[in-house]
């Protein structure tokens, strides 16, 4: 049996749903840590996870601009990377200023807040080989556009309108109710809805990436000074 997974960070740790390939039969949870991601059971082999993965050491990633000009008016959705010297930064205003001498630029208070989680992604990948050979980065609005026949859904994620669109999407893949199915006992304030939906997103990419439909921004992603790639599949 092969199983693929979709992977979100959501306030309790990563929200998983996994799939296997042939049956199509669906398990949900959250893990703690990125390890987990790819050890714990069902053991997915590719895990398409919504975090930037590969660092630069200046300057803003090719990915990011290439998904902010396919996304049009959802572009506010891709934040900047951090730079790999702000990455370890204990304070925002210090990943700022880190940021600021390099780049000119200062770390809004959004992107400061995945930079624990980005952290412990890149100190998993550089520390362990099987995470490094599964783990793979989507964005969840390329992922829809992609989907959405290369169009960028219609309304935001967090608005009502927007929930619906994208529920529709992964609905029709994976049957009514997919939403409650995943929730199951989570209460929402520890997994919100759109960490739901943008995991089923990644789940759909990794279908693709098993399959070999999968295409990346850039079409060849230049790697970071660790040997990761700079990209965002879809």
């Amino acid at each position: 049996m092969a199983w693929l997974a979709g992977v979100d960070g959501c306030r309790k740790g990563w929200f998983r749903i996994c799939r296997e390939t042939t049956s199509g039969e669906l398990a949900f949870d959250v893990v703690d840590t990125v390890d987990a991601l790819v050890e714990e059971p069902p053991g997915p082999t590719i895990v398409a996870l919504d975090m930037p993965i590969g660092l630069r050491a200046s300057g803003a990633r090719e990915c990011d601009k290439a998904a902010r000009a396919c996304l049009g008016p959802r572009r506010s959705s891709v934040f900047p990377a951090p730079l790999r010297a702000a990455v370890v930064a204990r304070s925002r205003k210090e990943a700022s200023e880190i940021t600021r001498q390099i780049d000119g630029r200062r770390v809004g208070v959004q992107s400061w807040a995945i930079y624990p989680k980005i952290r412990r992604v890149d100190e998993t990948l550089a520390s362990s080989a099987a995470p490094r050979g599964a783990i793979r980065e989507v964005h969840p609005e390329v992922c829809f556009w992609a989907w959405n026949g290369r169009k960028p859904m219609q309304w935001a994620k967090k608005k009502a309108e927007g929930l619906r669109e994208r529920v529709a999407l992964a609905e029709a893949w994976l049957g009514e109710g997919i939403l409650q199915r995943a929730r199951g006992d989570y209460r929402k304030k520890d997994l919100a809805d759109d960490d739901i939906i943008d995991a089923i997103a990644g789940l759909w990419t990794a279908h693709r990436i098993a399959d070999g439909t999968a295409k990346t921004l850039p079409d060849s992603p230049p790697q970071d000074e660790t040997g990761l790639p700079m990209e965002i599949v879809f």
